[in-house]
């Protein structure tokens, strides 16, 4: 019987790891599609997501439990309202950084956190970024584009075509 009840703690844990390493791959995910995102690693145990250098959400690696801090100077009291939540050590909380924090098999909030995300990118991105992630999605699809500016059907044939007349 002890070892059965071993291995129902064991696959619980493995489990939860599966459940938190799910939640933190998403929430980078979700991190890296804005402009200029980029993952940091400035010591073991965190694969951060920063814009320009500047990190926007300490994040926990996978294999660990869910843990992520974000700058919230909107949101930081409410935020410290919920039972996860603490403000971040080292001075940052004083700043309106708040952790969050989960056991293994805990099923954190994810849009939740992913607002946290947001409001952290947009305090800590340059202004042109943040301009940028507020155009319209179709906007910025076509500010892009025309900055390739590909050529117009036909033109390449015409100029192919003075060349070979001279």
């Amino acid at each position: 019987m002890p070892n059965g009840e071993g291995e129902k703690r064991t696959r619980r844990a493995s489990t939860g790891t599966a459940k938190a390493d799910a939640a933190v791959k998403k929430l980078r995910a979700f991190g890296l599609n804005y402009p200029g995102a980029h993952t940091k690693s400035p010591w073991p145990g965190h694969m951060d997501l920063a814009v320009n250098d500047k990190t926007f959400a300490y994040l926990s690696v996978e294999g660990e439990p869910l843990k992520i801090s974000c700058k919230l100077p909107g949101s930081s009291e409410l935020a410290l309202e919920l039972p996860f939540a603490t403000p971040t050590p080292y001075g940052l909380g004083k700043a309106g950084w708040v952790t969050a924090q989960f056991d293994a098999g805990d099923t954190p909030p994810l849009d939740l956190l992913q607002a946290w995300i947001d409001e952290s990118y947009r305090a800590q991105a340059p202004k042109k970024l943040v301009k940028e992630l507020d155009s319209p999605p179709v906007a910025r699809a076509v500010a892009a584009a025309a900055k390739k500016k590909p050529p117009v059907k036909g033109q390449r044939a015409a100029k192919s075509k003075r060349r070979s007349s001279r």
